[in-house]
């Protein structure tokens, strides 16, 4: 028997634990990015309006986690010193007519980490919430050198654009960033054109509502 997938919304003191054991597992005591994973998922995150964390459970093991922060401070990327891959781009015309969420704190156990399924369930809660509220972009930073980065997933499946290069960040890692971005309108229509099992996935559980949105 396979082994379910499930996701769920980090809403409670339950739900928190079971994220910050992935947290734990990952960026504390696998990298080493923090040195508390309650750093990470503060209690004060359960009742913010502009922060949605998810847990991703392997039967009833929690997996994975995934933040997304709406409409975030954008101009910290300007303290982090970025540099454009494209200088010709308007960054402040982009930043005026789009809406902005940052998608984060993308994590898998190392027992998992081969699990595509984990990824896209993560990927299909956050970005259906994203949808309803809105949305239409994400921006997201990937460490260039960290050997399980989710670069490859969020440039080959999600079509995740590079944008800027940066050295700083919130994270305890000397890897340089590379901040990408994502046009859900875009993202789905590609997806939507390849008619595969990820493009089910993802949209497994959309009204139809969602896909007029996205398909005009």
């Amino acid at each position: 028997m396979l082994t379910k997938t499930t996701v769920i919304r980090v809403s409670d003191a339950v739900t928190r634990a079971q994220a910050l054991e992935v947290l734990r597992s990952t960026y504390q005591d696998e990298k080493g990015w923090v040195d508390h994973a309650e750093t990470q998922l503060p209690a004060s995150d359960l009742t913010s309006p502009a922060i949605s964390w998810f847990v991703a459970f392997r039967g009833r093991r929690p997996a994975g986690v995934l933040r997304v922060y709406y409409e975030p401070p954008l101009g910290q990327y300007r303290d982090y010193r970025v540099t454009l891959l494209d200088p010709r781009v308007d960054v402040d015309r982009f930043l005026a007519t789009t809406r902005i969420a940052e998608i984060g704190r993308f994590a898998i156990i190392p027992s998992c980490r081969r699990n595509l399924l984990l990824a896209v369930a993560l990927m299909r809660a956050a970005t259906r919430e994203t949808l309803e509220r809105g949305f239409t972009h994400y921006i997201t930073d990937v460490f260039e050198n960290d050997p399980h980065s989710p670069y490859g997933f969020h440039t080959r499946v999600m079509g995740f654009h590079p944008v800027a290069t940066h050295d700083d960040g919130e994270l305890r890692c000397a890897s340089r960033r590379i901040t990408m971005i994502l046009d859900l309108k875009a993202a789905y229509q590609r997806l939507k054109e390849r008619r595969n099992w990820i493009f089910r996935s993802l949209t497994a559980d959309w009204d139809e509502g969602l896909h007029r949105q996205l398909a005009s």
